[in-house]
């Protein structure tokens, strides 16, 4: 083999390659290569170099986390989606009036729920990093469930806002958790896809869920207003979201946790992903190395950019429509063809990014395009019954919004290296989230209801400055990759050595800007 060529020429982000003799003449860095002993690193299964296996092994190892997986979190996505914004839906069905909820109240229903979930993110990542993946989340969702079925029991505002911020403390993980459960089990390639998958339950389970609200819904207009459905509505959710996070103890976990691969199926699911330069399962490093703490505002700008319209909408959507002229059981119906389309635009987007690499931020650059459309037509035109139908289609194609947050979160195991820093970008992401749906459930105010005109028309400003940060953001990371080619050339390096030391780097747990042969997936 060619002699490896000097580095030391590369710009400072790019450094050196440090080899394993490196390692032990440095104690610090040894000391940080280091797992507890709460890792769930198998032992023996994190050499530097991976051992060899077949493709048909592989393909095997992807079926088989197929169909452990990506049913189960698509079920615990959908619930917690739904656990999270009926509340909307309950709005409508007299839960401000049997609370005796007034002026601004409602509003901060939402945003104490996104306050501790802003809050407890953080310290919740590093819990997931420290110890066992599955059963955290799983634990996490017991709890919650548990806090979505005493909501049916709150009779005033400090009630119900106290059961609110309990709630966002609990499902605070839930997304982050699931990205880098993939991040864990699936290549860079097949990141998009696999994630769009439980993703997609935000509307996929959306229709089950709806249907199932509807009847409840329905009970009241036969029994009368005693009967009080946004009640059951909180018992139905809040023992289905117990009864999954407990089924989630058994099956849910990184590969080093879970109880269903054999002990040369956990070798060959760690070796499968050291292509992506990111490193091994890694949830247990003792030593949190902050010099990883860098550049991660792109992410988190967009998060909030795309989700102060989310906010507005899973808040007041219903309210919305309501106020145009629809009932509370027509909304529900409503929403049935706006969640189907929003799973097929979910499924076109993980068959083609998975078949073409490089897509992803196109998608997202399209998806923000309709609703600047839709949120003006909302605010525009008056809630007068004309104008109804072309009101909610304004609310129809603000369907694809979703795409350019959750691509984003599939952009995290793709293009973060380093454990420090893809828990960190995941933590700020997610604030740049919590953020944002604040933001959102406040700029619709009572004085601006039935209309609520500042409040729509903040939500398409919001889309218009995420198209133009897209971009941006698309071309730095070219520039990246093309600087980096540049240089790999004038080296000398091959593509096959780009590859293989891009490995051993990213078992180093170095970051990406600290891996010359690290490549960005946009």
């Amino acid at each position: 083999m060619a002699e490896i060529p000097e580095i030391a020429t590369f710009p400072a982000e790019i450094k050196p390659l440090e080899t394993p003799t490196d390692l032990e003449k440095d104690p610090e860095k040894a000391n940080g290569a280091e797992i507890s002993e709460k890792s769930s690193i198998a032992a023996g299964t994190h050499s530097q170099t991976a051992p060899e296996y077949t493709d048909e092994q592989y393909r095997k190892l992807k079926r088989k986390a197929d169909r452990y997986l990506l049913p189960l979190m698509w079920l615990c996505y959908g619930i917690q989606q739904t656990d999270k914004t009926s509340i909307g839906t309950q709005a409508t069905f007299g839960l401000a009036k049997d609370t005796g909820l007034v002026g601004q109240q409602y509003s901060w229903l939402t945003t104490i729920f996104y306050i501790t979930y802003m809050c407890f993110e953080f310290p919740s990542n590093i819990i997931l990093q420290r110890y066992l993946m599955g059963r955290t989340l799983s634990c996490y969702m017991i709890c919650w469930g548990i806090i979505v079925l005493c909501i049916g029991f709150a009779q005033n505002f400090t009630q119900l806002i106290t059961l609110r911020a309990l709630q966002g403390l609990f499902e605070c993980c839930i997304s982050p958790g699931f990205i880098l459960v993939v991040g864990s089990w699936y290549t860079t390639r097949e990141h998009a896809s696999r994630s769009l998958v439980f993703q997609s339950a935000n509307a996929g389970f959306g229709i089950i869920a709806n249907l199932i609200l509807y009847g409840i819904g329905s009970v009241q207009y036969s029994r009368g207003p005693e009967f009080q459905a946004w009640r059951y509505m909180s018992y139905f959710l809040g023992s289905m979201t117990i009864l999954t996070g407990c089924l989630c103890l058994f099956l849910l976990g990184t590969p080093s946790e879970v109880r269903w691969l054999s002990p040369e199926e956990r070798k060959i699911a760690n070796a499968r992903i050291m292509a992506n330069n990111t490193g091994h399962d890694r949830t247990g490093i003792k030593n949190w190395k902050w010099k990883q703490a860098r550049e991660f505002w792109f992410a988190g700008v967009n998060a909030f950019l795309s989700s102060v319209p989310n906010g507005g909408l899973t808040t007041f959507g219903s309210i919305i429509n309501t106020n145009a002229g629809f009932t509370n059981l027509e909304v529900i119906l409503l929403d049935i063809p706006r969640n189907i389309t929003s799973v097929l635009w979910f499924i076109l987007i993980g068959v083609i990014t998975s078949r073409r690499k490089n897509l992803r931020m196109y998608f997202m650059i399209v998806s923000v395009i309709p609703p600047v459309a839709g949120f003006m037509m909302m605010a525009t035109l008056p809630n007068e019954p004309q104008y109804k139908w072309i009101k909610w289609a304004g609310y129809f194609i603000t369907v694809p919004y979703v795409v350019s947050l959750f691509l984003a979160w599939t952009l995290i195991p793709s293009n973060v290296a380093g454990r420090t820093k893809r828990t960190l970008t995941s933590s700020f992401t997610f604030v740049g989230y919590c953020v944002g749906n604040m933001v959102g459930s406040q700029i619709f105010t009572a004085k601006d209801a039935p209309r609520y005109i500042p409040g729509t028309a903040g939500c398409a400003v919001c889309f218009g400055l995420e198209f133009i940060l897209l971009i941006v953001w698309r071309l730095v990371l070219v520039m990246r990759n093309r600087r980096r080619d540049t240089l790999l050339r004038e080296q000398g390096i091959t593509e096959e050595q780009r590859v293989e030391r891009g490995k051993q780097l990213g078992e180093q747990d170095c970051t990406d800007f600290e891996n010359p042969y690290f490549r960005y997936t946009m």
